[in-house]
């Protein structure tokens, strides 16, 4: 699969649970706001997964690993000012 294959996947998937990426912004503010200035995005969606599964009992979001590094970016594109709050490589494929 294409990197654009898989963004497109992930984007499809990104809008039938939005409160994936309202969790995601939560946590990364919270981390911001108590002074972090890296952190990684794995335990921002691992944190996300231990909410839905273990402390929320209405959701229990199945989230794809392979979708971290996307949030990621979105991250670093709405929120420019906190773009060096994660760190992510290239991925195969991408432009």
């Amino acid at each position: 699969m294409t990197y654009d294959e898989r963004k497109k996947k992930w984007w499809a998937w990104h809008k039938e649970n939005p409160s994936v990426w309202n969790y995601f912004q939560r946590f990364s503010m919270e981390a911001v706001a108590n002074g972090r200035t890296k952190i990684s995005h794995h335990i921002v969606i691992d944190r996300i997964r231990w909410e839905t599964a273990i402390v929320s009992t209405n959701e229990d979001v199945k989230i794809n690993h392979d979708y971290v590094a996307f949030y990621a970016r979105l991250w670093k594109v709405k929120y420019p000012q906190y773009a060096d709050l994660f760190t992510t490589k290239r991925m195969k494929g991408e432009h």
